[in-house]
């Protein structure tokens, strides 16, 4: 029992990282429709730039901060310099492009910030915690929260706010939501530095555990896209169930099989819910009357 525990937390854990980066997913395909397959890099950059500014002796929350900044100016600069640009382009074409920018970012942060593998100081310690016969790092627990707190406030920010209404909106009819007035460009700007937020700071509080380096983007991004598929694209709180299904699942891989086969299971997943259920546990059911 002990054992399953410590799988479940660990799978947790995990789970809340690929739950963030999906809901970056979710965020950007219900405002615009692209799928955006550099959101993994948001989460490493973040990480790297934070690992770097430390490195330069800033304090530990201003080194966090610039790492959120300079990701989020990222996300901006990647609609504004890539998506914008491209107007009415194929969802194919703006899937490669993002695809580009993910290539780009990788290799800007190679020759900037250094291939070598980076780690963040854990932000209470690293004494472990014993819960429910699991032991449990402290970072598991902030990895968590945070995930808790970001998921909080994003459905606060769609249900209660006028910017998060003009963002559904926009994903719902953008023609109708630019002729009363919304700001379709400006909201679907928002979207990506809203999601390039989100990646930043999962990002962060993972590298006390996961450790960061500059392609480790890659396959965050992909477990984070299939948690997305899984949930339904474009349903948030799909996202985060989905992400939490492929977190646990890898981790009872690892921990009853053998850890080398972890990585395979989004793999086979993905392969699974396009075959069985192509619009995810919460996707919305669409029909067409011809």
């Amino acid at each position: 029992m002990a054992d399953f525990m410590q799988f479940v937390f660990s799978g947790l854990t995990t789970g809340a990282i690929y739950a963030l980066a999906a809901l970056g997913f979710s965020l950007i395909y219900n405002a615009s429709g692209v799928i955006n397959f550099a959101q993994g890099d948001f989460l490493m950059l973040g990480a790297m730039v934070t690992a770097a500014m430390l490195g330069a002796h800033l304090p530990y929350g201003l080194a966090i901060a610039g790492g959120v900044l300079a990701t989020v100016v990222a996300g901006l600069l990647l609609y504004r310099l890539a998506i914008k640009p491209a107007g009415e382009a194929s969802v194919v074409s703006l899937i490669i492009i993002t695809i580009g920018a993910s290539i780009f970012i990788q290799g800007v942060v190679q020759i900037a910030l250094g291939k070598n593998q980076q780690t963040l100081p854990s932000f209470s310690g690293d004494a472990s915690l014993s819960i429910l016969g699991a032991y449990v790092l402290p970072q598991s627990l902030w990895v968590l929260g945070t995930a808790a707190v970001l998921v909080a406030l994003c459905f606060a920010f769609f249900r209660f706010t006028m910017v998060g209404k003009a963002m559904l909106a926009v994903a719902a009819n953008a023609l109708a939501a630019r002729a009363v007035g919304i700001p379709t460009s400006r909201v679907l700007q928002l979207s990506f530095g809203l999601s390039a937020l989100l990646g930043a700071v999962a990002g962060v509080v993972a590298a006390p555990i996961t450790t960061t380096v500059y392609d480790i983007g890659l396959m965050l991004g992909m477990k984070g896209f299939v948690a997305a598929t899984l949930g339904g694209l474009g349903s948030a709180g799909g996202a985060v169930v989905g992400g939490l299904i492929v977190g646990l699942l890898e981790a009872l891989m690892a921990g009853y099989v053998s850890s080398a086969y972890k990585d395979a299971v989004p793999f086979v997943l993905i392969v699974f819910i396009l075959l069985v259920m192509p619009h995810g546990l919460f996707g919305a059911r669409i029909t067409e009357r011809v």
